[in-house]
This record gives C-alpha cells, sequence and structure tokens, in this order.
C-alpha cells in the first residue's frame, strides 16, 4: 500500500480502519477532533459507523454497544473528556470486553486549549488496563491496529495515548493490509451484567491478569532497551514523543547513554530491573505527569538510584516537554541562537471573530449588569468563554462543561445577585440538561443565557444535537415557564431591546432562560461559499 502523509489524529484513523472498526464514537475536543473529522470525511468508503455524540460518556456506552456484539469499536476524546466518560470506562474494565474497544484520548500538555494538563495514563492505571503511547505517527497507526488485538485477547478496553504535538504534526505513515470486520458475537450477560455477584468475580479476574499484562508489557514489540556497555554513568527512560526528543539530542554523539524506550503499560519491570542494573543515574523523560518517574522511586528507592526527571527538577513538572528542556536535563550546551534585535512581535491574544454573535450577547449583558453591583457570569466551555478576556470582561468563571448553570445555581443559594449563567447549545446538550432540571425543581433565583450559534464552533464546526427550535421544545420539556423563557437575536441594532429583556428577566425573582439565536458567523461564510461554488 502507498504510504501516506497524515497528522497523528489521522495515523489514529487509518489504523482503526484497517484493523477492522466497526463503530467509532466521539465529542469534539481538541486535539483529539481530528480522528472522528478523518473517519466521517472517509465514511462512505468505509463500510463501518462513525458518528459525533452527545457527550464522551454516551459516545463510550456506544462504543461499549458494539463491543457487546462482537465488533471492533473506537472511541475518541480529549482528556478532560475522559473524566465525563470515567464512569463507563472504570466500569467497563469489569466486563468481557468482546470485540476489540480501544479508547483513544489526546492530553494536552502545556493547556493549548484545556483547563489542566491531566496525564491520561493514570486512568488506564486506575482501571488496571493496558495502555499504549506512540512516539510517532507510524506507531500511532501500528498501536491502534495491536490494540484491538490486545483488547480481544484480554478482554478489556485499551487505551492508547495521544499528546498534542503529535495529535497536530504530520508525518508519513506506512499503512498495511485492511482487515475484515469481525462477526456479530454476543456477550455473555452474567460477564457485562454488573450486579454485585458479578461484580465482585469480574473484578478477582481483573486482578488475577495483572502479572500476565506485566508480562505483556514486557514481551510487547513497542518498547526497547540499549545497553551501552562502555559508559554506566547515566541511562535515559524515555516514553512517547519524548523518546524522539531523546533520540534527536543523543543522535549527536557518537556514545549514546543507555536508553529504555516504555511505550507499553503497566510498566515493563523486567527491562527495568535490567536496565537499573546496568547504569548509576537514570533520567526519566515523558511527557505529561511525571508517571513512570513516581513508580521507579517507588520501586526502587531514591537512596539507592538516583532518579532525575520532573520531580527533582531537572525537568519542568509544567508544560509542554520541548527539546531544549532535555538538552538542558542532559546539561549539553543550549544550541545557538540569532538575535533579531528591534523586532517585537505584537501580541495576538484569542478573540471572538468579527460579527461573532457571542460579542453582541456580551455587549447587551454588560450593558445591564453595568446596574448591579453584586452581578456574577458563570461561563462555561467554548468559544464564548473568550468573553473573559477584553474588550468585554464579561465572565466570572469557566470550570467545565455545564458548570455555569450549576454554579450560577449555587451562587443564587448563596445570595449572589443577579447570578447569570451563559451556556452554548452544544455544551447545554452535553452537560446542561441536567443542572437546569436541578434549577427548575426548586425555581432557582437566576438568569441562564443559552448562546445558540447552531455549531461547535471552537472545536471546527461540528453539528450540534439542540439549536432554534429543538433547543427551546428542550428547555421547556424541562419544565421552564414558557413566559420566562425569552428569545433574543443577537445584533448591534437590536442591542436595547436585548437589554431590556436581559433587565425584565433578571427583575424576576425566579428561574428564567434567554436563548440568544444566531448562527456562527464562520458558519454562515462557510455556507455561502458552498452555496456559490454549487
Amino acid at each position: 500500500m502507498k504510504s501516506e502523509v497524515l497528522l497523528g489524529d489521522e495515523a489514529v484513523a487509518l489504523g482503526a480502519i484497517h484493523a477492522g472498526l466497526s463503530g467509532a464514537y466521539s465529542y469534539p475536543g481538541t486535539p483529539a477532533s481530528e480522528i472522528m473529522e478523518y473517519l466521517r470525511r472517509v465514511l462512505n468508503e468505509g463500510g463501518f459507523k462513525a458518528a459525533w455524540c452527545i457527550n464522551e460518556k454516551v459516545a463510550y456506552e456506544e462504543a461499549l454497544g458494539v463491543s457487546f456484539a462482537g465488533k471492533r469499536a473506537l472511541v475518541s476524546m480529549k482528556h478532560v473528556g475522559l473524566n465525563v466518560a470515567a464512569d463507563p470506562f472504570m466500569n467497563s474494565a469489569l466486563t468481557r470486553i468482546g470485540g476489540g474497544l480501544v479508547v483513544v484520548v489526546a492530553d494536552d500538555p502545556g493547556m493549548h486549549s484545556s483547563q489542566n494538563e491531566q496525564d491520561s495514563r493514570f486512568y488506564a492505571q486506575y482501571a488496571r488496563i493496558m495502555c499504549l503511547e506512540p512516539a510517532d505517527h507510524q506507531e500511532a497507526y501500528d498501536m491502534t491496529r495491536a490494540a484491538f488485538d490486545i483488547s480481544e485477547q484480554w478482554n478489556i478496553p485499551v487505551m492508547l495515548r495521544l499528546v498534542t504535538r503529535l495529535s497536530h504534526s504530520r508525518s508519513r505513515v506506512q499503512p498495511r493490509e485492511t482487515r475484515a470486520q469481525n462477526q456479530m458475537k454476543y456477550g455473555e450477560p452474567r460477564d457485562w451484567t454488573l450486579l454485585p455477584v458479578n461484580a465482585r468475580r469480574r473484578f478477582s479476574r481483573l486482578m488475577e491478569k495483572q502479572d500476565e499484562f506485566v508480562k505483556a508489557s514486557e514481551e510487547s514489540e513497542f518498547n526497547s532497551l540499549d545497553l551501552n556497555a562502555d559508559d554506566r554513568s547515566l541511562g535515559i527512560i524515555a516514553s512517547g514523543i519524548a523518546y524522539n526528543y531523546v533520540r534527536e539530542i543523543i543522535g549527536e554523539s557518537k556514545a549514546s547513554p543507555s536508553l529504555l524506550k516504555i511505550a507499553c503499560y503497566p510498566l515493563p519491570l523486567r527491562q527495568i530491573t535490567t536496565f537499573f542494573d546496568h547504569v548509576d543515574s537514570v533520567l526519566v523523560v515523558e511527557e505529561g505527569y511525571p508517571f513512570i518517574e513516581g513508580q521507579l522511586k517507588g520501586l526502587f528507592g531514591i537512596q539507592e538510584k538516583t532518579v532525575h526527571g520532573k520531580l527533582d527538577g531537572s525537568l519542568p513538572i509544567t508544560g509542554e516537554l520541548q527539546p531544549h528542556l532535555v538538552r538542558k536535563a542532559l546539561k549539553l550546551d543550549a544550541l545557538p541562537q540569532k538575535e533579531a534585535p528591534g523586532i517585537t512581535l505584537a501580541g495576538r491574544p484569542p478573540q471572538l471573530c468579527q460579527g461573532c454573535p457571542h460579542a453582541d450577547t456580551f455587549r447587551a449583558l454588560n450593558q445591564v449588569l453595568e446596574s448591579y453591583a453584586q452581578a456574577n457570569v458563570f461561563s462555561d466551555i467554548g468559544c464564548y468563554t473568550l468573553g473573559a478576556l477584553p474588550p468585554y470582561s464579561a465572565v466570572d468563571t469557566c470550570v467545565c462543561m455545564g458548570a455555569s448553570i450549576s454554579m450560577a445555581k449555587g451562587g443564587a443559594d448563596a445570595g449572589i445577585y443577579p447570578s447569570v449563567g451563559v451556556i452554548g447549545d452544544s455544551t447545554f446538550a452535553h452537560s446542561g440538561l441536567t443542572p437546569l432540571l436541578d434549577a427548575v425543581l426548586v425555581d432557582s433565583n437566576m438568569v441562564l443565557v443559552i448562546v445558540d450559534n447552531a455549531t461547535v464552533a471552537m472545536t471546527g464546526g461540528q453539528p450540534t444535537a439542540l439549536s432554534g427550535d429543538r433547543l427551546y421544545q428542550a428547555v421547556v420539556g424541562l419544565g421552564v415557564p414558557e413566559v420566562h423563557i425569552r428569545i433574543i437575536t443577537p445584533l448591534p441594532k437590536n442591542l436595547a431591546a436585548n437589554a431590556q429583556i436581559i433587565t425584565e428577566e433578571i427583575e424576576y425573582h425566579g428561574l428564567s432562560v434567554i436563548i440568544s439565536s444566531r448562527e456562527c458567523v464562520q458558519e454562515t461564510r462557510k455556507r455561502a461559499k458552498q452555496e456559490r461554488q454549487g
């Protein structure tokens, strides 16, 4: 087969297709979105299902249904999305997975587009399942194929951990033959019905497999151990994309230090023991949290062997790993740099697009809230989070999906007035329905503004589940009185009228929902361009 130049995300998607994929599910989230984008682009020629879902929990559970039917499924998400899917993820480790189930999680070290830097390898360890971590695009493709086999061999979900730099860079990938999809074969109900009597049995079975997982990791083709017989002073343990940084740097020297590459978890104890017996000190280079380093110090004791890495400050414990940081940890000279005196680059903070409907919503909201000294605006995850920045400075909080509504209710309970929540149409479908129902039950004294721009704009314009009349009817169905469900059109010419509606609902002491509805300006332009092109 011809080689292809692919994003890391796309290499995973192609690997899944060639592994005999039957169903793939996801919710948009950078840096994982391009996995589903690729699958959707080739959907007609693939013979598999690929769908955007309401949220990551739903996506995971739909993938579980495919696996129960004996077919191969992939579920993909960004790292914080795994928090949403944690319930089915943890419990699925106790089921007897049928068709291979691969859980692709793209972490975001450095928080390029995320609220935190969490490391998904800890989730794999928590669930006591196996995890693969590719170092490059070819491995992203190969490991995806292998992950389905591992899943079916041990009847467990298998995690594939990516990071932003791999997900969003391109490299050449050599594909292999395409496998046929599995035949349907239903799971055994006793192994899928997690009543306590079954769950205890399945958990015991999972614990019995742990030594076998370690052995499988030790024998994995993706781990490697290279020992330098002439120099035992330093050895390097590297994982994932950090392995590439190390290879690039030590490739400059004639005598490379001993190098252990870890790409399969749980940790390969036999190779680690051999490695530790051979070297005097160790540098651990890994992207994300000090996952490997922390376990090494727990296993071997810091007094017996000097272990350097993020925990002792040899590498920064926060932010994205960079090759120059690895050079510094290895006590190598920095690469030469050219100065450019007199050139000052302009700052480019993120901002709402020109003509964005959210801007007009915030202008109206700000105008109204100037009259209320105790006003608080609890925001959510989406483009509108940029309302926290100048020139709007209209947002006081942003924590996680759906938290705007829950926090606004809690704020109202604490006496904040007016307590305002702002959430997007897609985020409302993702995690906003349940907290709004909670607010309905007590007629919370708060105003919820749903900014409906008819798309999942921040991650590239994926389809939204609740917009327009469907969104309105969902709010009605939750029990919000229709007289206090107001619809506004965010346009400059409507500023005064929109401000008047917001004022009226703030002055009403009870629950109000204002739907600010206008299509995303980028989607409007995209649609107009498509119409011009016929």
